[in-house]
């Protein structure tokens, strides 16, 4: 089973957020990039991971698309993916000024 939770936050920029991350949770979230993407902070190995990426994603006809089209004022999301629910993930996250939970699906 895994589990995968979505943030988002209009308050704080994809950077910032990452930041806030690595503050609050010691994790390095690395710089990433990708035409799909655009850029975007990972960190985490095979079984977890979490990625802050603007909810704006560059498309082919030169207009952005919505990762979230249902959260459309949502600029940057938080996403987490872990083996098995993760509480005290959860609790800090949800400690973060401005972040908000959006969803939760578990696999």
């Amino acid at each position: 089973m895994t589990d995968h939770h979505t943030y988002g936050t209009s308050t704080h920029s994809a950077k910032a957020l990452a930041r806030l991350i690595t503050d609050r949770l010691g994790l390095l979230l690395t710089e990433r990039e990708s035409d799909y993407r655009g850029v975007y902070y990972r960190a985490g190995g095979a079984d977890s991971r979490i990625e802050v990426q603007p909810n704006a994603l560059p498309g082919d006809d030169g207009e952005d698309d919505l990762y979230a089209p249902e959260h459309p004022a949502i600029r940057v999301l938080l996403l987490t993916t872990t083996p098995t629910p993760d509480a005290a993930l959860q609790a800090r996250l949800g400690s973060i000024e401005g972040l908000v939970h959006l969803n939760h699906e578990p696999w």
